[in-house]
């Protein structure tokens, strides 16, 4: 491994270029199928899985930017989004007047467990089909080392 102040290899760089690249182009493509198969986007399936699996009590709007990682921006109008369409319900937060906690409503649920098969079926389509059972753990292995 190199440690600071080493030369950045060509290897490396072409690595770091080629996961930027085909990291963007299969989430375009995975995003493309499920947007095909008449399903909002890819973002709104990360939000309702986070609230899903916050359970009842739901999370502040700020914690689900951590799991998240959306600018904060991004965050508000994706929520009010979710709102307006009836997925997410905004609940005061007992302990804060000003906060808010949000949870996930039942038609979020429903949209949820429609919307998996399609996006199911385009990461088997786009990446896990596509490598060997091996070559996927090797995958997750390698990404869990530069995991934070």
């Amino acid at each position: 491994m190199a440690e600071s102040g080493e030369e950045l290899s060509e290897e490396a760089t072409v690595a770091w270029a080629r996961l930027v690249r085909v990291s963007q182009d299969l989430l375009a493509r995975v995003e493309g199928d499920v947007k095909a198969a008449g399903f909002p986007p890819l973002s709104w399936y990360d939000a309702l899985l986070e609230l899903k699996r916050a359970g009842p009590s739901g999370v502040r709007p700020f914690q689900l930017q951590e799991r998240m990682l959306l600018a904060q921006y991004n965050l508000s109008r994706l929520i009010d989004r979710l709102a307006t369409a009836g997925y997410v319900e905004r609940l005061p937060a007992a302990e804060d007047g000003r906060g808010q906690l949000l949870t996930l409503t039942d038609t979020g649920r429903s949209l949820l467990r429609r919307m998996w098969p399609a996006y199911r079926a385009a990461i088997l389509r786009h990446f896990a089909g596509r490598l060997s059972d091996r070559d996927v753990a090797a995958l997750g292995r390698i990404l869990e080392t530069l995991r934070v």
